[in-house]
Formats: C-alpha cells, sequence, structure tokens
C-alpha cells in the first residue's frame, strides 16, 4: 500500500493504540490541525525555556525594565512594580526546575500530538484530558477578566475536547 492510499477500513477499538482504520477525510483534517496546533504549542514551550536559559547569566532586572520601557510603561507603575519585584526574587532561584517542567510539557505536547495526528485513541484520550484540565482555569479566569479572548479560549478549547471525547465515544467497543 502506498502512503497515498486509504487506510484499510475495519474496527477499532476503544482505548486501543491502534489508529482507527475508517477515518472519513474531514474527521482526519481535523485531528490532524489540532495535532498541529499542539505541535506548535510544545515548540513554542521550547523556545521560552531556550529564551529563558539565555537570560540566566544576564541582569534580569535591567532587561525587564528595557522591556517595559519599551512597551511605553513605566518602571514605577503598579503592574511594572510588581513584576520586577518578582524577576529580583527569581534572579536568586535556581530555575532548573522551571527549564524541567516546560520540557516536560512540551514533551507532553508532542506525544499528544504524534498521537492524534496518526489518529490514536490515547492520543485523542491524552488531547481531551489535558485540554479538559484547563477548562476550570480558563473559565476562572473569565469569571474575573471577561474579555472577547478569553471567551474564544474557553469555546474552542471546550469544542476540542468535546470533540475529542466524542470520536472516543463513537470508537466501536471490543468484541
Amino acid at each position: 500500500m502506498s502512503r497515498h492510499d486509504p487506510p484499510p477500513s475495519g474496527p477499532s477499538r476503544r482505548g486501543s493504540s491502534v489508529p482507527a482504520r475508517a477515518e472519513d477525510g474531514a474527521g482526519l483534517r481535523a485531528l490532524r490541525t489540532i495535532a498541529g496546533f499542539e505541535a506548535f504549542k510544545g515548540a513554542v514551550a521550547l523556545l521560552a525555556g531556550a529564551g529563558l536559559l539565555g537570560l540566566v547569566h544576564h541582569d534580569l532586572h535591567r532587561v525587564a525594565v528595557s522591556l517595559i520601557g519599551h512597551v511605553g510603561l513605566a518602571p514605577g507603575e503598579r503592574y511594572p512594580a510588581m513584576l520586577l519585584s518578582r524577576i529580583d526574587l527569581w534572579a536568586h532561584e535556581d530555575l532548573r526546575w522551571l527549564l524541567l517542567a516546560i520540557t516536560a510539557y512540551a514533551a507532553l505536547r508532542f506525544v499528544e500530538a504524534y498521537g492524534l495526528w496518526t489518529g490514536r485513541a490515547w492520543g485523542e484520550a491524552l488531547g481531551a484530558l489535558s485540554g479538559g484540565l484547563y477548562i476550570p482555569f480558563e473559565a476562572w479566569h473569565w469569571l474575573h477578566r471577561p474579555s472577547l479572548a478569553a471567551t474564544a479560549v474557553i469555546v474552542v478549547n471546550a469544542a476540542v475536547v468535546a470533540y475529542l471525547a466524542w470520536r472516543l465515544w463513537k470508537r466501536p467497543s471490543p468484541a
């Protein structure tokens, strides 16, 4: 079978690591779109971690003051001052735990993307679970700071979680 031939049809088992065999084009495109977004989030996390690692041996306070001034804020204003006080605390912390967490997050996103891209049940389950974990936090944020962007994040995330859960539900039961 060439890579351009459609996958053979046949039953797949719920929870199985075997990819879904009977896949319509729209379903495959939806899974691959979600997979691409998850891989993108993993790549962004790695880039942020690399950027953080690049700042470890710099004067973080001076870098933050420069960035704050660049966006037109004064370092003495309430929120920039709060950020600067936190940065001063971070300058004396060991950031290895944060870099490890960033790496683990990125690895999880890449594994999820692979599972979704290949149509695996475990990829769909991981995607539904990891996306579902964010919904309470997104809702809390929306309740305290409602905005169009926060609304869009909740709606899109809930739609993705619902779609992946629906796909898992529709998988044939093991015989």
